[in-house]
């Protein structure tokens, strides 16, 4: 009788320290997730940030906007990657959207115009 507890206890065990293993796994899997998720949804308000910026200074690109929403649906479909790639591309828009206003504020037009 003891023999057959002792195959039994022997059988259990692997299994159920495998299934220790397989838990614990998942936890950071889930974390990094979350981190994911996280990183993305900052890039996605620094691209806001980015647009509303140019915005103020009406100089908004015609694309901006269309790729924040775009950021926004990959996030909501779980493609964080994506989100934070196209969140990127927006911020550079904005960011360039503002640098362009700035840099054009007071060109006015060639002396050509005027002779």
């Amino acid at each position: 009788m003891k023999k057959r507890t002792l195959a039994i206890a022997l059988a259990i065990l692997p299994t159920l320290w495998l299934a220790g293993c397989q838990t614990t796994e998942t936890r950071p899997a889930a974390a990094a997730q979350s981190a994911d998720q996280l990183a993305a949804e900052k890039a996605i308000a620094e691209a806001e940030a980015a647009r509303k910026a140019a915005a103020a200074l009406k100089n908004e690109w015609r694309d901006t906007g269309k790729i924040i929403k775009a950021a926004k649906k990959a996030l909501a479909a779980g493609d964080y990657a994506k989100a934070q790639k196209l969140a990127g591309n927006a911020k550079f828009q904005g960011e360039m959207a503002v640098t362009q206003a700035r840099e054009n504020a007071n060109a006015g037009n060639p002396d050509y115009l005027y002779h």
